[in-house]
C-alpha cells in the first residue's frame, strides 16, 4: 500500500513538472501567453481585413499574386483605395504567418527544447530557400511560378511539422495545434491566391473564409490547452448535456455554412465583376436563419441547465449565449437594411467569435482527472 501511494505521489509529481515544462527557460510562459493571445488576434483582424476587402469590391484591387500588379509588389497610385485595402490584407496574411512561426517556435522551445527549435528554423531556411529555386525555374518554364512558390513554403512547413511531432515531448498537444495553425496560415495564402487567379470564384472565396474561421477556433483551443494540467481527462458533465453540446454544434456548423453561401450569393462578393453563384440570395437568407434560430434556442437550454447544475462552464456558455444573441440581432438588423457593409462586416468578425466562444465551451465539457 505504501508503494502504491508514493508511486501515485510521483505521478502526480511528474504531471506537474510536465505542466510546468510549458514554462521552459524563465519568463517562457508569459511570453508564449502572449504570443498566443497575439495569434488569437490576429487571426480574428485577418477576417475582418479580408471582410473589408469583399465589402468595399476591392477583391481585384490587386490584380496579381503575389505582386500586386505585373510590375509591382505593392499597389500603384491608380490603384486607388481598392489597391491599397487588398494590399493591406496581403500584408496582414504576413503578420499573422511571422506570429504563427514564433508561437510555433515558442512552444517548441518550451515543450522540446532548443534542439527542436533549430531544427525547425532549418526547415524553415531550407523552405525559404526551395520556394526561391521553385520560383525561378516555374517562371523559366512559364509555369504558375507563385503558386508553385508557395506550395513549397507549404511542403516545408508540413516537413518540419512532422520532424518535430515525431520526437518526444511533454506536451504534444500544445506543439499539434501550434503546427496546425502555421500550417494553415500557409495554406490560407495559397487559397488566397487562386482567389485572386480565378477571378474571385465566389466557392474559392467563401472557403478561404471558412477556413479563417476555423483557424480562429484553433487557436483558441490553444489558448484553452495552454491553461490546463497535461495527462488524462474526464467528463466533467452529465452525459446528456455533452451530447446536446455536439448537436449545438452542428447547428452553429450550418448557420455558417448557409451563412457563407448566403454572401456569396448576395450583392458582397469582392468586386461588381464577379458573377455569383447562382443561388438566390433571398431564399438562401431564410434557410440561413433557420439553423441560427435553432442553435440560439439550444445555447440558451445549454446556458440555463449549467446555471441550475452550477457546472463550471457556464460563465463560458454566457459568453457563448451573449455572442449568439448579437450575431442574430446584427443578422436581422442587416436585412432589414439591405446588407450595409459595416453591418455584414461586423455578422462575419462575430461569426468567428462565436465559433471561438464554442469551442471553448466543447474543450471544458472534460476536465483533468486529478483535477
Amino acid at each position: 500500500m505504501t508503494e502504491t501511494l508514493a508511486h501515485r505521489t510521483d505521478e502526480r509529481s511528474t504531471r506537474r513538472r510536465s505542466g510546468d515544462a510549458v514554462a521552459g527557460l524563465p519568463g517562457a510562459r508569459s511570453a508564449l501567453r502572449v504570443f498566443a493571445w497575439l495569434s488569437f488576434l490576429a487571426e480574428v483582424i485577418i477576417i475582418g481585413t479580408g471582410g473589408a476587402v469583399r465589402l468595399t469590391d476591392s477583391g481585384l484591387g490587386c490584380t496579381e499574386w503575389p505582386l500586386c500588379t505585373p510590375e509591382s509588389l505593392v499597389p500603384l497610385p491608380e490603384q486607388g483605395i481598392h489597391g491599397i485595402i487588398e494590399f493591406g490584407n496581403r500584408t496582414m496574411t504576413g503578420v499573422v504567418g511571422l506570429i504563427a512561426l514564433a508561437v510555433v517556435l515558442f512552444t517548441l522551445h518550451a515543450v522540446s527544447g532548443r534542439t527542436a527549435v533549430m531544427r525547425a528554423l532549418g526547415f524553415a531556411l531550407g523552405g525559404v530557400i526551395l520556394a526561391v529555386l521553385v520560383y525561378i525555374a516555374a517562371s523559366l518554364l512559364s509555369l504558375p511560378a507563385a503558386a508553385l512558390m508557395s506550395g513549397a513554403l507549404l511542403l516545408a512547413v508540413l516537413a518540419g511539422a512532422v520532424d518535430s511531432l515525431r520526437r518526444p515531448m511533454v506536451r504534444r498537444d500544445l506543439a499539434v495545434l501550434a503546427w496546425i495553425v502555421l500550417a494553415g496560415v500557409m495554406a490560407q495564402a495559397v487559397v488566397g491566391g487562386f482567389a485572386v487567379l480565378s477571378q474571385l470564384h465566389p466557392f474559392i472565396v467563401g472557403f478561404h473564409y471558412t477556413v479563417s474561421l476555423l483557424l480562429v477556433c484553433v487557436t483558441a483551443a490553444y489558448l484553452v490547452r495552454l491553461g490546463v494540467a497535461p495527462g488524462p481527462r474526464t467528463r466533467s458533465v452529465p452525459l446528456w448535456f455533452a451530447i446536446t453540446t455536439h448537436v449545438t454544434g452542428l447547428a452553429l456548423a450550418a448557420t455558417i455554412l448557409f451563412g457563407v453561401l448566403t454572401t456569396a450569393s448576395g450583392p458582397h462578393s469582392g468586386d461588381l465583376a464577379v458573377v455569383r453563384d447562382g443561388f438566390d440570395a433571398t431564399v438562401l437568407a431564410h434557410v440561413h436563419s433557420w439553423p441560427g434560430y435553432i442553435l440560439g434556442a439550444l445555447v440558451a437550454v445549454l446556458a440555463a441547465s449549467a446555471g441550475a447544475l452550477r457546472l463550471p462552464l457556464r460563465r463560458w456558455l454566457l459568453v457563448l449565449i451573449l455572442a449568439i444573441l448579437v450575431q442574430i440581432g446584427v443578422g436581422v438588423w442587416q436585412a432589414r437594411e439591405g446588407l450595409p457593409q459595416i453591418l455584414v462586416g461586423i455578422h462575419m468578425v462575430l461569426a468567428s467569435l462565436s465559433a471561438a466562444a464554442y469551442t471553448v465551451v466543447v474543450l471544458k465539457l472534460k476536465r483533468p482527472v486529478d483535477a
